[in-house]
């Protein structure tokens, strides 16, 4: 068994049959195969290249804050770099970070360091590696923005390195193939006075606190925005859905693009609500709303109220 195969090579964290539920953000998934935090990048090539020579499902996340997992058993291996790839430096005005370091950190520490053009992304959550593949960004500014190189790992274990060039980044998209895993990345940032990065990061803070339901599990911005000057919470607003429970689950009366869970909502509540949204949105104005979240163990019609 590919498990087996593993746990034999693994000095790392090999969770086998493991609830997904406990390690994302909304409290809900359920059973893989294995949950994987590898002990270094020796290890991780390893067992990267192991699954996909026996033709296993795989998959990559970071600590499971933009992620939605269906509630019913998924034949797939899941791998992490949380808590285990966190190499990190600051050398100057250039930063270098594995994977798995949490992206908040490395907005303290280039605050800390003067270093200006992450600080609108203080308050957001998750792992650099999971910010990179979704081209994390908050009031203007992306984490692209600042991007020098990324060195990724194919699936068959090589590791490469990979420049702005080689990427295509826009709005939460990234065109990083799904069975590469992020290993690391160089970002270079400008010198600032502490005036004006206390300035930006403080803009940044009210507006995530006043505007984002932050008492709730949620997954974050469920849906993209379709446009930079039209926001998909003010669609969901227009169209009277804040407040529409199933379940446990809630379309947030404090921000209609996030859905929250109040303790005991199942994946299967947080789909309803994403298809009811979306046949909602689409047939009072037109827009088929695209997802935001990262999503596991889902077919078409589980969140799309118009596939076949």
């Amino acid at each position: 068994m590919v498990i087996s195969e593993i746990k034999k090579i693994s000095k790392g964290i090999v969770l086998d049959n493991e609830l997904m539920s406990k390690h994302t953000s909304y409290g809900i998934g359920g059973m893989v195969l294995a949950y994987i935090r590898p002990f270094d990048k020796d290890e991780l090539i390893k067992i990267i290249k192991l699954i996909n020579e026996n033709h296993s499902e795989l998959h990559f996340v970071g600590s499971g804050s933009n992620l939605l997992v269906n509630d019913k058993k998924i034949n797939a291996y899941i791998i992490t770099p949380a808590k285990s790839l966190r190499s990190f430096s600051i050398e100057k005005n250039v930063i270098k970070a594995e994977s798995g370091v949490m992206l908040g950190k490395i907005v303290k520490e280039a605050i800390k360091h003067k270093l200006t053009g992450l600080e609108s992304l203080v308050g957001v959550p998750g792992t650099l590696g999971g910010a990179i593949m979704m081209n994390a960004g908050a009031w203007g500014a992306e984490i692209s923005n600042y991007l020098v190189s990324v060195e990724v790992i194919s699936s068959t274990g090589k590791i490469k390195t990979l420049y702005p060039n080689d990427i295509k980044f826009s709005y939460r998209y990234s065109s990083f193939k799904s069975n590469e895993f992020i290993l690391s990345a160089k970002f270079r940032l400008n010198k600032a006075t502490e005036k004006q990065i206390k300035r930006k990061k403080l803009i940044a803070s009210k507006g995530r606190i006043n505007s984002q339901p932050l008492k709730f599990r949620s997954a974050g911005s469920v849906f993209k925005n379709p446009h930079t000057n039209l926001a998909a919470g003010l669609l969901i607003d227009r169209a009277g859905l804040k407040g529409t429970r199933s379940g446990d689950a809630e379309i947030s009366e404090h921000h209609a693009n996030f859905f929250i869970n109040h303790g005991n909502a199942k994946a299967t509540d947080i789909a309803r609500l994403i298809r009811l949204t979306r046949k909602t949105i689409c047939e009072k104005f037109g827009i088929m709303l695209e997802l935001e979240i990262k999503t596991i163990g889902f077919n078409k019609s589980e969140l799309n109220p118009y596939a076949f």
